[in-house]
């Protein structure tokens, strides 16, 4: 197939900014912040910039204040050293002739007083996430892992609080360099707290009915818009059938569907759909995907273990105009050029994706006969 045919490699604005292919990097952990600030460092600069063919790369999550956190060795960005950390990462894919958004994130429930400095981890609702484990730093270079900690309910003062540290994270990110900023509305964490009706049982303002639960999610997305610059600087990550760590909305389809209604009256520049990805996971129907482009009128990413082949179907068929490879980017650098030449694709090391130093993470070679 010829790149002009190739649906992946045809270009596409994203708010002010020129992709061009349709391929993204999407968010993934990776937990190599240099230690004790969560900042992100050299190594994870050239892991970004040996990536930056990709028509968007979205770091990975990124927390945006002290009880944001729910994972060791992840990267924040709310201290000037953080900013500092991350500047050099955005300098060294902006040299390779990358785009990088930060993915925004407050974990909510899922986290651990071990890793918030012994406090208490905060949710929409005192409802623990059951079975759910997070890591912790248990002095080695390998993760603990310990079921999260029972959250307490949030105040509505420190609701608005929070809104307050997301603006203030953009405008953090955007003073580090990145071209824009992603919110982490999926998996389970705090924004998805409040949207999925079984982890929120506020009977206020931000719970109950549909309207309320968008609350958040309104309130947050409008204050990345302002401290990002503008709404082309701004995507959201949605997940609505993964169910992952222990989220779970009794009406989805009409949940989301609404979400991205109102994701598209505030103007953001796009929706990360991630599907979910493991066995025996729900199917998510193209009927509802068509939906979702019906009543959100900006770009659409979807991800969950997509070849290039059903990502080319899925542009062909218009309900997507992006499609992400997270771990196919772990193991293949230059995974834009395979897919263009039709090279095989590398695997991934399972047991150096969390912690560690170069090992998994740069050392990846790029196949013979790709560029860079």
């Amino acid at each position: 197939m010829s790149i002009h045919d190739d649906p992946l490699f045809q270009p596409l604005k994203l708010g002010a900014l020129a992709l061009p292919n349709r391929i993204v990097m999407p968010p993934m952990t990776r937990s190599r912040a240099s230690r004790p600030g969560d900042e992100a460092n050299a190594l994870m600069a050239e892991y970004y910039a040996q990536r930056a063919a990709a028509g968007l790369i979205v770091s990975e999550g990124t927390y945006i204040a002290p009880l944001g956190k729910g994972y060791a060795w992840t990267p924040g960005l709310f201290t000037p050293s953080q900013v500092d950390g991350w500047r050099r990462v955005t300098d060294a894919v902006h040299a390779a002739g990358g785009r990088l958004f930060a993915q925004l994130w407050h974990v909510g429930r899922i986290s651990h007083p071990d890793l918030l400095g012994g406090q208490q981890p905060v949710a929409p609702s005192a409802i623990r996430a059951e079975g759910v484990k997070v890591y912790v730093d248990n002095g080695e270079d390998a993760p603990g892992f310990v079921e999260a900690g029972m959250p307490r309910a949030l105040s509505v003062p420190e609701i608005g609080a929070i809104v307050e540290q997301y603006r203030q994270a953009a405008r953090n990110a955007i003073a580090a360099g990145f071209d824009g900023v992603e919110l982490h509305a999926a998996n389970g964490y705090l924004v998805n707290q409040f949207l999925d009706s079984n982890s929120n049982a506020r009977t206020d303002e931000y719970g109950g009915s549909l309207e309320n639960r968008l609350r958040f999610l309104d309130q947050v997305a409008r204050a990345l818009v302002d401290g990002a610059g503008g709404a082309g600087r701004v995507g959201i990550r949605l997940a609505p059938l993964t169910t992952l760590n222990g989220c779970i909305d009794a009406d989805p389809e009409q949940t989301y569907a609404a979400a991205a209604r109102r994701l598209g009256e505030i103007g953001v520049a796009y929706l990360h759909i991630a599907e979910a990805d493991w066995d025996d996971a729900p199917l998510m129907p193209v009927t509802f995907k068509r939906r979702l482009r019906e009543v959100f009128p900006g770009v659409m990413i979807y991800a969950g273990k997509y070849t290039a082949e059903r990502a080319r179907q899925a542009l062909r068929e218009g309900w997507a105009d992006m499609v992400a490879f997270g771990r196919p980017f772990v193991a293949n650098p230059d995974l834009p050029e395979r897919i263009r030449l039709g090279l095989p694709w590398a695997t991934h090391h399972r047991e150096t994706l969390f912690g560690g130093g170069a090992a998994g993470l740069t050392d990846y070679p790029r196949a013979t006969g790709t560029a860079g």
